[in-house]
């Protein structure tokens, strides 16, 4: 079925209908976005019946035009969520960039052991003796890129 008929011979419910389907996806896929649209075709839906005139093409605009205004306004004006005092909570290893240790076990072929807190990381860096002292400088997930110090 052919979406503009479907609009054409429905007009405002069929708006009504997609507006509260795109609410529905918007639970099943969250992201904010289908909220925006859904809205939008609501109140395109409602201009329908408060306007019967106005024909399908003047409808997709103001669908169009409604949704790109109002997911461009959340874009810029939605809340960026607050400081916190935790900032590495989810990134464990990104902590302890910038510490200097001692070598556990030595690198060897790039690879060799360092003990952080109660913790056995696995490093990367030049091949060096156990105890010698590493500053970390990068994390690729639990793997600790270390330099000598």
């Amino acid at each position: 079925m052919d979406i503009l008929n479907l609009i054409g011979q429905y007009g405002g419910w069929s708006w009504l209908v997609a507006g509260f389907v795109l609410l529905g996806l918007e639970l099943v896929v969250p992201g904010g976005i289908l909220v925006w649209m859904g809205a939008a075709a609501i109140v395109t839906g409602l201009v329908h019946f408060l306007f019967p005139g106005l024909g399908w093409p003047v409808e997709v605009l103001i669908f169009g035009v409604l949704s790109l205004v109002s997911i461009v306004a959340w874009l810029r004006f939605r809340p960026q969520g607050e400081a916190t005092d935790r900032p590495f909570l989810n990134r464990r290893a990104d902590r302890f960039i910038g510490q200097e240790v001692v070598l556990n076990e030595p690198i060897r072929d790039g690879a060799g052991r360092v003990s952080l807190g109660d913790t056995m990381w696995r490093v990367q860096g030049p091949d060096l003796a156990a105890g010698a002292k590493v500053r970390i400088i990068g994390a690729d997930g639990a793997l600790l890129k270390v330099e000598a110090a």
